[in-house]
């Protein structure tokens, strides 16, 4: 069983936690969706210590890529002192936190600087462990994956789930295990691989598919459309894409809007098609914009949809994806759905049925604060 941080005895949060966060986003909405655990930690007289990353660095001087920007506008947030720590002597580190008061800040660089993070190296774990008591992930967005300060840490130390973890899991567990019907589904973006295994998982039990962007163009050009330049999926993956493109509850898009020979976003039948089911739902879940959201006209298909989900509040609704969820934000939009999910691919592999990395290592944690 996950041990959540809201649910424990307070007695046992105290000392240094280890707060894994992810800060892997163009804005800050992931930041400010975790500050709840941040200020529930320093409420409770604990030192933080924050690790997460940026990006793919090829190497540690790689500084685009630096966390120090990210430590100056938490501090704003906070409006608290956050102590940026540049270098990975983790004796010198160990140090500064003990020299540290109570409520103290940190945040440490980019941990993908270190080639033993990807690779959930447990000497790298054994390093980030001796800088705390006890670990918190409220990285959803990254438990898919098994890294070092995701899932090889918490052999070492008492570990919990932060305040957006839990949310992650009551939100995301009710689309799986009993969505209200009819339950609809919104599957944009670029691929349709990258949906693959939600539309197999949910294809006996969504009601509709509502497809646009890449998904929609290689189904599309699979049942003998000419799709032209259009964004699709490469043949790589077009044998598993034909199974999806038989389903009977897939909608495609019935008209289109072209710029230089590729289509750029759904028609405006399409979204009056959309809307209907839309309306109807009850359950609804949304990953990848429908178009070219980044060029004006060709997000007005998303806009519509957005709009139409928006309207229906009878709904449980669920965005996911940093190009969903910052289009949202964006149109001011993302306060009108039940639930904006921080995890792109985390969301769409916990809802395709698949065991995340993160959460099975909370779920085998066992270590007790003495």
């Amino acid at each position: 069983m996950i041990r959540y941080l809201s649910k424990t005895n307070l007695r046992l949060i105290r000392g240094t936690s280890l707060l894994r966060l992810d800060f892997n986003t163009e804005d800050d909405w992931r930041m400010m969706a975790v500050l709840p655990t941040i200020k529930f930690l320093l409420k409770n007289g604990c030192k933080v210590v924050i690790l997460s990353h940026r990006g793919r660095p090829t190497g540690v001087t790689d500084k685009k890529f630096s966390l120090k920007k990210d430590a100056v506008h938490l501090a704003r947030l906070l409006k608290k002192k956050v102590i940026f720590i540049d270098h990975f002597d983790f004796r010198r580190i160990q140090k500064t936190i003990a020299k540290s008061s109570s409520g103290s800040i940190f945040l440490l660089e980019n941990l993908r600087f270190l080639s033993g993070e990807e690779k959930n190296d447990s000497k790298l774990a054994k390093h980030l462990a001796s800088l705390g008591n006890f670990y918190v992930n409220d990285a959803f967005a990254v438990s898919h994956r098994a890294d070092a300060s995701v899932a090889a840490i918490t052999n070492l130390m008492p570990s919990y789930a932060g305040f957006e973890f839990e949310a992650e899991l009551v939100h995301l567990s009710k689309v799986m295990a009993r969505p209200k019907r009819p339950l609809v589904i919104i599957v944009g973006g670029a691929k349709v691989a990258d949906k693959l295994g939600v539309l197999d998982y949910f294809r006996n039990k969504a009601d509709r598919f509502l497809l646009g962007g890449g998904p929609a163009n290689t189904i599309l050009a699979i049942r003998g459309f000419d799709v032209r330049k259009s964004l699709k999926d490469d043949r790589d993956n077009i044998a598993a894409v034909k199974k999806i493109a038989k389903y009977r509850n897939i909608v495609l898009p019935v008209d289109y809007v072209w710029k230089e020979g590729a289509i750029v976003d759904i028609g405006p039948k399409t979204g009056i098609l959309f809307a209907k089911s839309i309306k109807e739902a009850k359950t609804i879940v949304w990953s990848g914009p429908l178009g070219l959201i980044d060029e004006r006209p060709y997000e007005r298909g998303s806009v519509q949809v957005a709009r139409s989900v928006a309207k229906n509040r009878g709904a449980l609704s669920v965005a996911g994806g940093g190009e969903t969820v910052m289009f949202l934000r964006k149109i001011r939009l993302d306060k009108k759905f039940t639930f904006i999910s921080t995890g792109g691919g985390a969301m769409l592999d916990f809802l395709a049925g698949e065991k995340l990395p993160g959460i099975v290592a909370l779920e085998k944690n066992k270590f007790s604060i003495k």
